[in-house]
């Protein structure tokens, strides 16, 4: 089987597929490698996929209609696709917002016209996000709760993809799965992230900003179990339409727990200062897993306590400290 997969040089991606490449299938990687963060991280990623047999890679952009149009003529026996390519991060949405309009919505326009013009396609699943529970304070977070307070431009985009995929289900019957993730962690991971930053700070004698004294909670999800997640969910597509799904660690927990964690593995206490929660940050995460499990059997194995020591175990490694 030959699987597409979209941001396969990101922290998700990289991951998804060498999943799937470790069962046999055949993985075609797309991704544009921006330097959002550090390419040389993505670069490393994916020295480790082009290792593997039944890999190969496309460097371009979902985005581009001509680039999308070649790839499927190209690869007709497409039967997956895996739509992880986004630009991520909450906050840098404040900064650069015309790259997630272009990215997570244009991009996520072109993969469904692509993914209409495969005349083979069993499922596409797609990356969504906690973020669209916005303003939402029952926990936990429920696929069937209203999602229409959006705290950041980029929780906007990601709900305006979840309404153009049920869109083109209804119009063009394509099977379609949107994950909604939560906090995604682990080996490999996104520098921007929280708790890459805060390792990294910690271990240079830095300084780290906790917003409400590190009272915020998420849920914090191992990426193992996250791509245990994504897989198990593609090998079930719907008989028709499109359906949303949660996929977290099924446990709110406190920042100020993660950075204890990240203290005990490093070996040295943070600089802590405390913040006013940022308008674009909520409370709290907290997802509920109920369809998930019923649908593929999905149980999270990796409380953070486990998590967190092997993050840093990988981070000693990467950054030879």
């Amino acid at each position: 089987m030959t699987t597409l997969v979209t941001g396969a040089a990101g922290f998700i991606g990289s991951h998804v597929a060498e999943a799937l490449l470790a069962r046999g299938d055949r993985v075609i990687g797309i991704d544009n490698l921006n330097s959002y963060y550090d390419p040389k991280l993505k670069a490393a990623r994916l020295e480790r996929l082009r290792a593997k047999a039944g890999f190969s890679f496309v460097h371009g952009d979902v985005s581009d209609r001509s680039a999308m149009e070649a790839l499927t003529a190209t690869h007709p026996d497409i039967a997956d696709i895996v739509h992880l390519a986004a630009q991520a991060g909450v906050r840098h949405s404040l900064v650069d917002p015309y790259s997630y309009v272009q990215s997570n919505v244009m991009g996520h326009l072109v993969i469904l016209e692509a993914a209409r013009r495969l005349k083979g396609l069993r499922h596409l699943v797609y990356a969504s996000t906690s973020s669209v529970y916005g303003a939402n304070t029952e926990m936990p977070f429920r696929e069937t709760d209203r999602v229409d307070t959006p705290m950041s431009l980029y929780a906007a985009t990601k709900r305006a993809d979840e309404l153009m995929s049920y869109a083109y289900a209804h119009l063009f019957q394509l099977p379609q799965t949107g994950l909604r993730f939560f906090t995604v962690y682990g080996p490999w991971g996104r520098p921007d992230m929280a708790y890459y930053s805060f390792a990294k700070a910690i271990v240079a004698g830095e300084p780290i900003t906790l917003y409400d004294g590190g009272l915020l909670k998420r849920d914090f999800t191992y990426v193992d179990d996250i791509v245990a997640g994504v897989v198990g969910a593609l090998d079930k597509p719907p008989a028709e339409g499109a359906r949303i799904l949660n996929i977290g660690n099924h446990r709110g927990e406190e920042v100020r727990e993660m950075v204890r964690l990240l203290e005990d593995a490093l070996g040295r206490k943070a600089i802590v200062r405390s913040a006013p929660r940022p308008a674009v940050d909520v409370e709290e995460t907290f997802a509920s897993v109920d369809a998930i499990s019923a649908l593929t059997g999905f149980a999270p194995q990796t409380p953070l306590s486990l998590g967190i020591p092997r993050f840093v175990t990988w981070f000693r490694q990467w950054h030879g400290v």
